[in-house]
């Protein structure tokens, strides 16, 4: 366990120092002419990966079994918080998810994401008898998934509210919950979720655009059409750091949800190869945590935790490859961003502490052991005596 701490730890840390150079090459053309400095958003996205990586040190000592007692309260506190994003904050591109607190602008999305994952995990070891059972265990469960989800899914944030219901239902099948109810509760939020969708103008033109594309010799928007333009031109190694040219205004957010295609484009195929790996080395970590953690709530808080890091990556790749709709969605760490690598960081943090404290725990029951047994020796040879 103490080995893949470690490697948690340096994927992550190399994953934010990619970002970071990344982020300076693409938003340096923005940044130039909206703030008259080409290292104004770099500094600003420095700024939040140092408290990101202070926060991934901090978590990474806290016990996460704490997080137990706080579970419920902080479910409570971030629902408060979403319902007053959704009535009082700015409208920005047509929805209202940021809040601003004056020295960072903040998206309780992200920390919505976090405290379920929390929750979640504390609700599937507490009712782990039950979760079986629709009405006693299961729908118990999924009316937070669907509290937390449907504020965020009403800002309008479709992305991020489908993304999360996502990982909570792969939770809560992960933690003993029936297919036919994991698979019940999917389609009826896919129609029900699709039909707003479909209301809501934004979410609408971005489906209805993605479909479009394969269909009528539609094309695919601007965005996308940029971004694989930055991909292709990027070939075997790419045209190095430094040397994007989409970056000069022709690709939208593309230090933001779209950096995929700026890192393609100047480290080439290998380069977007090694970064999609590490992702999958870092799940895969996570993973084997999740398996040798010893109690219930460790295990599906690393599984919870190493999944919605890999969901999101993933998801951003193949936005920014044409292969699903525009979702608004970061690249974890990677993407410039406020809370997103803020809370994604400390998230590691808490995946690190469960590492490691169960690396300590299994040392202490391996030295009693071993005293246990040292300690019988002499007796059994007084005895053979």
């Amino acid at each position: 366990m103490k080995k893949l701490a470690i490697t948690v730890f340096f994927i992550s840390f190399s994953l934010i120092l990619i970002g970071l150079i990344v982020v300076m090459s693409a938003s340096s053309t923005y940044s130039s002419i909206k703030f008259e400095s080409a290292f104004h958003l770099f500094q600003s996205h420095l700024f939040r990966a140092g408290i990101g990586l202070f926060l991934m040190v901090i978590f990474s000592i806290i016990p996460y079994q704490s997080y137990k007692r706080l579970s419920k309260a902080g479910i409570i506190i971030i629902t408060l918080l979403l319902v007053y994003t959704l009535l009082f904050a700015p409208q920005v591109k047509g929805a209202g998810r940021w809040l601003n607190l004056g020295f960072i602008t903040i998206q309780p999305a992200d920390i919505a994401k976090l405290f379920l994952i929390i929750h979640l995990s504390n609700l599937i070891a507490q009712k782990q008898d039950v979760i079986k059972d629709f009405k006693n265990g299961f729908i118990y469960m999924l009316v937070w998934v669907l509290l937390v989800a449907g504020l965020i899914f009403l800002q309008p944030n479709v992305s991020n509210a489908v993304l999360i219901m996502a990982i909570s239902l792969t939770m809560l099948y992960v933690g003993g919950a029936r297919l036919k109810h994991i698979l019940a509760s999917s389609f009826a939020l896919l129609f029900v979720g699709g039909s707003i969708a479909m209301i809501l103008s934004h979410s609408r033109a971005r489906i209805l655009g993605f479909i479009n594309s394969f269909s009528n010799g539609g094309d695919i928007n601007m965005q996308v059409k940029q971004a694989i333009y930055s991909l292709g031109s990027g070939g075997l190694l790419g045209v190095g750091i430094g040397n994007s040219k989409q970056n000069n205004l022709f690709l939208p957010e593309a230090y933001g949800d779209f950096i995929f295609a700026i890192l393609g484009e100047e480290t080439g195929f290998i380069g977007v190869i090694v970064v999609l790996m590490l992702y999958m080395i870092l799940f895969i970590a996570g993973i084997i945590i999740a398996k040798k953690t010893k109690d219930k709530f460790g295990q599906m808080l690393a599984f919870g935790i190493s999944f919605s890091i890999i969901i999101y990556a993933f998801v951003n790749a193949a936005v920014a490859t044409g292969l699903f709709p525009t979702t608004g969605l970061p690249l974890p760490f990677i993407s410039y961003g406020g809370t997103s690598i803020i809370f994604l960081s400390a998230s590691v943090g808490i995946l690190l502490n469960i590492a490691i404290l169960n690396t300590k725990n299994s040392i202490v029951k391996e030295t009693n052991l071993d005293t246990i047994n040292n300690s019988s020796i002499p007796a059994l040879e007084e005895m053979g005596r």
